[in-house]
């Protein structure tokens, strides 16, 4: 007998959604898909699908290796799929989490920015935010 599990509990049990509510409204928003097949929740997948999942903007995808019954560690479900996400995928994420890590630092005792000091700021990672995408369109 062939292995098969929703898919929403599926994304759920792999952890590619933190919670199966989360997933079951992917579904249901049409995020999750085979080809070109919007997947409800209850669509049974099979071991050897391949499932394109939109989530925060990047598209994933993934083949089923192995049908879990439940939620595992992050260590157990990696085996469980193959991620064939595009490289170009994975460097929008890098490039979109560039300079999220750390904030400004300004020098001890300057105080906080004044309002006009604020907008300078703002206006010159706008700057950098766009001449860094308009390298990327050159390359």
């Amino acid at each position: 007998m062939t292995k098969k599990i929703r898919i929403d509990k599926w994304l759920w049990t792999v952890r590619i959604y933190k919670s199966r509510t989360q997933a079951t409204a992917a579904c249901k928003s049409g995020r999750v898909k085979i080809g070109e097949k919007n997947l409800k929740p209850p669509y049974l997948i099979t071991i050897g699908e391949a499932i394109e999942v939109k989530k925060n903007g990047f598209n994933l995808q993934f083949i089923v290796k192995d049908i879990l019954k439940s939620r595992v560690s992050a260590t157990l479900a990696a085996p469980c799929y193959d991620n064939l996400t595009p490289q170009a995928e994975l460097d929008k994420y890098k490039s979109w989490f560039v300079g999220k890590a750390a904030a400004e630092q300004r020098l001890k005792g300057a105080g906080r920015p004044t309002k006009k000091e604020r907008r300078e700021i703002e206006d010159y990672k706008v700057e950098q935010y766009f001449d860094f995408f308009d390298d990327e369109d050159d390359s």
